[in-house]
């Protein structure tokens, strides 16, 4: 249910710029995110880093897009956002010893701190190649195969990763109690 949370915004740009334009789509997909937040904040949640960082890029670049008329903002905004989760992670671990992916996931398995170094290792090469692929398509491809590879190129580049690093860690895996 949080995939799809958190996809909320990149739907209702898909469908806005099929009904519409790229322009129409952008001024979609900031109101859907900063009323993401909004509801989030309403459920009495904390907005985490990850919905601000995202938040800020897409109300920067999108208010780019539509205050210059320029649709290739727009068009690198998930690679700057992909390639600051890629940065994110890194930094974090070799800088400050914080291994984010273990962060997010501890409270519901348990590995050995190798294996979550490799995983968060993996998630920032995975995000890396994205926000390069998302690049590719941007700067070689018409704006509808791009609106069309940001969907569902990248919602099944994701499913693949989660599915593949499902099973490559299944075996160092043990779930932890849910009393």
């Amino acid at each position: 249910m949080k995939f799809l949370f958190d996809m909320f915004p990149v739907i209702l740009f898909f469908v806005a710029y099929k009904l519409f334009d790229i322009y129409v789509a952008t001024a979609v997909a900031i109101a859907a995110t900063l009323a993401q937040m909004a509801w989030t904040k309403f459920q009495g949640r904390k907005i985490d880093n990850t919905m601000i960082t995202s938040a800020v890029i897409i109300v920067v670049f999108g208010g780019a897009t539509l205050f210059l008329h320029d649709e290739s903002y727009i068009k690198i905004k998930p690679t700057v956002l992909y390639w600051l989760f890629a940065i994110g992670l890194v930094v974090a671990n070799v800088f400050f010893r914080k291994n984010l992916i273990r962060g997010l996931m501890e409270h519901q398995i348990s590995m050995a701190d190798r294996i979550w170094d490799k995983l968060n290792l993996a998630w920032a090469i995975f995000f890396a190649l994205l926000g390069a692929l998302n690049l590719y398509f941007a700067l070689n491809f018409s704006t509808d195969a791009w609106v069309d590879f940001k969907l569902f190129g990248t919602m099944g580049l994701m499913f693949l990763f989660f599915v593949g690093q499902a099973l490559v860690l299944d075996k160092h895996m043990t779930a932890k109690d849910t009393d």
